[in-house]
């Protein structure tokens, strides 16, 4: 599969949702990339928690951007998750 990147810096943190000031633990990955500067092959990743996973979609889905939202479970990540 193409290229993954996730939001956050640290493994820690890669567990939490990308939602501003949401500390809440991430239940999806929304896996995203912007035609205008990333290949189609390549997916950067959000997380989101179930409160904001519809937000968060919304606002990936306006611009083009949402490719797929899929389940998150940090014990048995998505090779294409890692951080």
């Amino acid at each position: 599969m193409g290229e993954t990147e996730t939001s956050s810096e640290t493994p820690e943190a890669a567990a939490d949702c990308s939602a501003k000031g949401c500390r809440a633990a991430a239940t999806w990955a929304l896996r995203w990339n912007n035609p205008r500067l990333h290949t189609p092959d390549r997916r950067k990743v959000w997380l989101a928690c179930d409160e904001h996973r519809t937000s968060l979609g919304d606002h990936l889905a306006a611009r083009g951007f949402l490719r797929e939202t899929v389940p998150f479970d940090p014990a048995d990540p998505d090779p294409d998750l890692a951080v």
